[in-house]
């Protein structure tokens, strides 16, 4: 394939893909739609031109209609803008308009005349008419360019611009082409090849005006990622094109030094472009400049936004959080490194976290700073460059005494949180590469920073729930420990009271014996829940029925006496055997206690299925209406005893039960009593060998 077959096909892809991205964007304006006529007229001409140069098999006159319709037709769509663009009063005379049509289609018309009278010789364009007739249409596509944007206020060149440039330099090729044919009485062969990969560059300048007129209904999105590596991977070519032709020369003019020239040149250039293409600031001037000079926006908010919070959700970086804070806003304005100061309940702001090397080593930031008193007041970022230039945009605020050695420091963000109080301060050194200081970079920054401010005071708000929680499980067992420790006190002070009047009997004496040894087993049995509160790190396979008996054989001294019914045998729980008495003790006492000594207790164990057993404890006290079942039976330190109670037994019970995996359920009437019901996982076998 021919050069100018590839030039022409690639001028044909690059505006067949921005035809089709015009169509599936365009919203049904009609400077919309001839925009997109223009750009498949395009696609149109660089295609035939394409098989041409390849195959030499299109028909002359079609090929020179081409020709003129393709011009033809940017005009026409020039013509739509000029009516209501930036400069209606000169287009609204029509002769201009008139001269286009006019001069396009006696073209087209003389084309096709001239060949049906056979007056067109073999070559396209040798007639003087025919190559005066495209020079008259290429200086009047200049002129309207020129006029357009001259007459352009100046706030609104920046949305033409390009367009502009692409189609002027379109215009301004076909002058040169048509002339020097004009002159020399033949196209020049290198000239008209070179035509298709010119229109191919135009492509990406025509797109970039579209997004920019969101006027002509055209809602085209251009990926600044794409945009980016296309820069790079443009400039990486053309160095490495240039670096090519200079290792030709060294070969080529350094004699028997020239092959050891080349190599030493191709490799310097090689670490040259490692260096730069591995180079932050490079990096950060390429994104700024493509930024101000491609896009209507500095940022792509949606990447900056999906960029910043995975930023700050990412702990797996090895950063802290306040680490990720400084790196996500220095990111927003391509600066190195940072300080974080967080706000204390006192109101002065204490030193969190740095990123990067900032060589700043403040401490701590009084409340009463005037720096920290007109950020709180105003709510601004401060722009140190800014303070020392402009002095009356920050009520001669002066450079603060703190910051006087570290004259690197750029900027002061404020961090907002959701209730608008200052949760810290993030100061930020220069960046890489001059940003452009305007409303659009300060308002992301006061967005990123209260999204950062967010994250921050949820990570104190989790670290005071850990502390609080750690603090909860301490006093709620010191209450569960001083619960038992009363039920052991009121055991040996009986014991105690009783002492005086029965020590000299000696079955009073093995009883009190017996007592103690209980109560110090308790105690013992609390020791060593005090050194490990997890229940599930003491729990063993424990016989139901055999702790049933124990428990009633402890509350046998109170009446009622309890009765007790087993239906079943070898029933095996996995649980705290100490912390599984205490629970059945504990309802069991309150049964009693209900129940008085003309009541009656009792205690039934049950295996309704193979997953669960079922201890029933039935008394016919008071009973309990359902609002004080609800509201207050299994609600810690809420009793019924006043001072003798601690109001947490049920509440333990209970706790502990479901703990297991179970349960603990009432059923009382008023009047009538009331029935605990407990509900024990069974022990499996892979518990039985995994506890073992």
């Amino acid at each position: 394939m021919s050069i100018g077959a590839l030039s022409y096909l690639a001028g044909f892809i690059a505006n067949l893909l921005l035809t089709v991205l015009l169509l599936l964007s365009w919203r049904g304006h009609p400077r919309g739609r001839w925009l997109i006529v223009a750009c498949g007229t395009m696609v149109m001409w660089s295609g035939v031109l394409a098989l041409d140069e390849a195959f030499h098999m299109v028909f002359p006159p079609l090929l020179a209609t081409l020709e003129v319709l393709h011009i033809y037709v940017w005009l026409a769509f020039f013509n739509r803008l000029m009516r209501t663009g930036a400069a209606p009063s000169l287009y609204d005379s029509r002769w201009i308009r008139f001269l286009i049509h006019a001069l396009a289609w006696s073209l087209i018309g003389y084309i096709w005349i001239a060949m049906g009278l056979g007056l067109t010789p073999a070559p396209m364009f040798h007639s003087t008419v025919q190559l005066s007739g495209h020079i008259a249409l290429a200086v009047i596509g200049l002129h309207l360019i020129e006029q357009f944007y001259r007459n352009a206020r100046l706030d609104q060149r920046w949305r033409i611009k390009f367009l502009c440039f692409a189609l002027g330099l379109l215009f301004a090729y076909d002058l040169y082409i048509y002339l020097d044919a004009l002159f020399f009485d033949q196209v020049r062969v290198d000239l008209w090849q070179a035509r298709g990969a010119v229109t191919a560059m135009l492509a990406p300048f025509i797109a970039v005006a579209a997004a920019r007129n969101p006027d002509w209904s055209v809602d085209i999105f251009i990926s600044r990622q794409v945009v980016y590596q296309s820069a790079a991977l443009l400039v990486t070519g053309g160095y490495l094109l240039l670096v090519g032709v200079g290792s030709y020369y060294i070969e080529y003019y350094g004699g028997e030094w020239g092959e050891v020239g080349q190599i030493l040149f191709m490799m310097a250039a090689l670490l040259m472009l490692m260096s730069v293409v591995f180079s932050g600031q490079m990096r950060a001037r390429l994104k700024v400049f493509l930024s101000k000079n491609f896009f209507n926006y500095v940022y792509d908010y949606r990447q900056e936004w999906l960029r910043l919070i995975n930023t700050l959700a990412d702990n797996h970086t090895g950063l802290s959080l306040g680490q990720r804070v400084i790196l996500g806003l220095g990111q927003v304005v391509e600066s190195p490194s940072g300080v974080l100061w967080l706000t204390e309940p006192s109101g002065r702001l204490v030193h969190r976290a740095s990123y990067g090397d900032p060589e700043i080593d403040v401490p701590v930031i009084e409340a009463n700073d005037p720096l920290v008193v007109f950020v709180r007041d105003k709510e601004w970022v401060v722009n140190f460059e800014e303070l020392l230039t402009r002095r009356e945009l920050y009520e001669d605020l002066s450079w603060p005494n703190w910051l006087e050695p570290h004259r690197h420091a750029w900027l002061l963000v404020p961090l907002w949180n959701t209730e608008q109080a200052l949760q810290g301060l993030v100061l930020l050194t220069r960046p890489r590469t001059e940003i452009a200081w305007n409303w659009e970079v300060i308002d992301m920054l006061k967005s990123t920073g209260s999204l950062a401010a967010s994250y921050l005071a949820l990570e104190e708000a989790a670290s005071a729930l850990a502390e609080a929680r750690q603090f909860e499980g301490f006093n709620r067992l010191s209450a569960f420990v001083i619960h038992d420790l009363k039920n052991l006190v009121a055991q040996l002070s009986l014991v105690v009271c009783n002492a005086e009047k029965h020590r000299d009997n000696p079955e009073f004496m093995r009883d009190a014996i017996t007592t103690v040894e209980h109560a110090v087993g308790r105690m013992n049995s609390l020791m060593s829940q005090l050194r490990n509160s997890s229940p599930a790190a003491s729990a063993a396979p424990v016989d139901l029925c055999s702790v049933l008996k124990e428990v009633l054989e402890t509350r046998k001294k109170q009446a009622p006496l309890p009765a007790l019914e087993i239906r079943g045998a070898g029933i095996i729980v996995i649980a705290n055997r100490d912390r599984l008495a205490s629970a059945l003790e504990h309802v069991i006492h309150n049964a009693q206690d209900a129940a008085g000594k003309g009541g009656y207790v009792k205690v039934c164990l049950r295996v309704p299925d193979r997953n669960a057993a079922m201890v029933e404890v039935e008394d016919n006290g008071c009973g309990m209406d359902q609002d004080f079942i609800r509201t207050r039976l299994f609600r810690p330190f809420d009793t019924t005893k006043g001072l003798t109670g601690m109001g947490i037994g049920a509440y333990e019970s209970r706790e502990y039960i479901r703990s297991m995996g179970g349960d603990l359920t009432v059923r009382s009437e008023p009047g009538k009593g009331s029935s605990f019901l407990f509900t024990i996982p069974l022990g499996t076998g892979k518990q039985m060998e995994s506890v073992e």
